[in-house]
């Protein structure tokens, strides 16, 4: 589903989407709208960008986080400030991609968003980790490693985690440890059941979170 109040733009991403041989079930420019219509349609991906003319994107966002069965968001917008980025985020889009991307990008980003991972425009992806990692910094207090709240991992499990809260795919995970891809999926399914998490967007922000995403 593509939301966007722009209708030439709204268009043009419909149709690389088609042409790329995905489903678009809706397309619309209004927030309130986007939100009636994706509770019918049950859209697997949002497309959604920030400026709409009666909601703002977060508030839209934070709507289909509230659904029965919430889509993932991909945030497509013009601004790459801070504050728009971090709002998104932590209104539960998935992921963040400037409009200046190229028509590759913007299709691997959707593929991502719909395998779950959390996809971010290179260098919005730092922004978020520094941020999530001063709030969990300051929330575990001195002297307290929040790495160490909730179940216990693995070695290999925490190891894992932290490459999976990089962005990284469980193929260059896989390459990354000398593992195959199904012992990485295995590891992944793992630290979902321990934690009681449902998908990668959320380990990534419980990673974040627990301060164990570490920026290079």
């Amino acid at each position: 589903m593509v939301v966007d109040d722009h209708p030439m733009w709204r268009e043009a991403v419909a149709r690389d989407l088609a042409e790329a041989e995905y489903d678009v079930v809706a397309t619309t420019g209004e927030g309130r709208q986007a939100l009636r219509v994706a509770a019918a349609v049950r859209p697997d991906v949002v497309v959604l960008d920030l400026r709409l003319p009666d909601l703002p994107g977060v508030e839209v966002a934070r709507g289909f986080g509230a659904s029965a069965v919430p889509p993932r968001v991909l945030v497509l917008s013009a601004s790459a400030e801070e504050e728009d980025v971090l709002e998104a985020v932590k209104a539960g889009a998935s992921g963040y991609l400037v409009k200046s991307a190229s028509r590759e990008e913007f299709l691997d980003a959707v593929r991502r968003t719909a395998e779950g991972d959390a996809v971010f425009t290179p260098g919005l992806a730092g922004l978020v980790l520094g941020e999530y990692r001063r709030l969990a910094h300051r929330t575990a207090g001195p002297g307290r490693d929040a790495a160490q709240d909730g179940p216990r991992l693995t070695d290999r499990e925490t190891e894992v985690l932290r490459m999976v809260a990089k962005g990284l795919t469980y193929r260059q995970i896989a390459e990354r440890l000398v593992l195959s891809h199904r012992t990485v999926q295995n590891h992944v399914q793992n630290t979902l059941s321990k934690l009681q998490l449902h998908n990668r967007v959320e380990l990534v922000r419980y990673a974040i979170e627990k301060g164990l995403a570490e920026l290079d």
